[in-house]
């Protein structure tokens, strides 16, 4: 156990020291990461109008004129918000609207009971509470004359207890889906363990890290989007999960740059 401790110590100082110079442009890095599945949403259904109207028309049973606007509001909203938490500016109501979009889009396209897009989408609400929590410490931060905000300092705990645990939920997704083989069953092993971590608030910000190591690999491996030319419908559906794990990989960024609040292992530690 002694020597666990020091390998620990010592990857803990590894990591400091690589993260330091970067520390400065986390929140910013975090923040555009998170959003990045919302604009590229965005983006898609203003290209593919005709395609997305067609499929709520004609599939989903949206009257004509109810599926523009629909759609327009969707647009508005996501571009809104997303350039409201990137400029930290209203982050609740940023954080309001695009759980909101989260909601609606998984009514309105019939993906609210697809266990893959619910786990996600969790993971991504977990990234949101991550921004909704540095919004709210950040306030504590600026009362004058040194003074606490009691009332956020509380809420900031129960957001970032609940961010932790959805942001996880991404990882069991991925355990649970493609083939079996001893690389993802290692794979599965670390990232299975950081998650627990993570969600005990325990070395919470060096599994946030590691976590964002194995999805970024995971990501440029896997949901490699940009090599796919002969089949539109599944670039779209590899394009989606690409930015959707960006997004997740922001939340966790968040994570690191806000710590694990004071429902964690970490927190209760610096008491003793």
């Amino acid at each position: 156990m002694e020597q666990i401790r020091k390998t620990s110590e010592q990857a803990e100082e590894v990591l400091e020291k690589i993260s330091r110079p970067l520390k400065p442009y986390i929140p910013w890095v975090a923040r555009t990461l998170l959003v990045s599945t919302f604009i590229e949403d965005s983006v898609r259904i203003v290209m593919q109008w005709q395609n997305q109207l067609m499929y709520l028309q004609a599939y989903r049973g949206f009257p004509w004129g109810l599926s523009h606007i629909f759609l327009l509001i969707n647009v508005a909203t996501m571009l809104a918000c997303s350039g409201l938490a990137i400029s930290r500016r209203h982050t609740e109501y940023a954080v309001g609207g695009l759980f909101a979009v989260i909601v609606t889009q998984g009514f309105a396209y019939g993906l609210i009971f697809d266990i893959k897009f619910f786990l996600r989408n969790l993971s991504v609400v977990g990234g949101l509470l991550m921004l909704l929590a540095e919004s709210l410490l950040a306030k504590r931060r600026s009362v004058f004359a040194g003074l606490p905000n009691i009332s956020d300092e509380d809420q900031s705990k129960y957001v970032l207890l609940g961010g932790r645990i959805l942001l996880v939920l991404l990882f069991v997704s991925f355990v649970f889906s493609g083939n079996f083989s001893m690389m993802r069953l290692v794979v599965s092993a670390i990232g299975g363990l950081s998650c627990l971590m993570v969600a005990v608030g325990f070395k919470a910000k060096y599994s946030a890290i590691v976590l964002v190591t194995i999805l970024s690999v995971f990501n440029l491996a896997v949901n490699n989007w940009w090599t796919i030319d002969f089949n539109p419908v599944h670039r779209d559906f590899v394009k989606y999960d690409f930015f959707q794990t960006l997004s997740i990989m922001g939340g966790f960024l968040l994570l690191v740059n806000v710590g694990p609040g004071g429902f964690s292992v970490d927190e209760k530690k610096k008491n003793f």
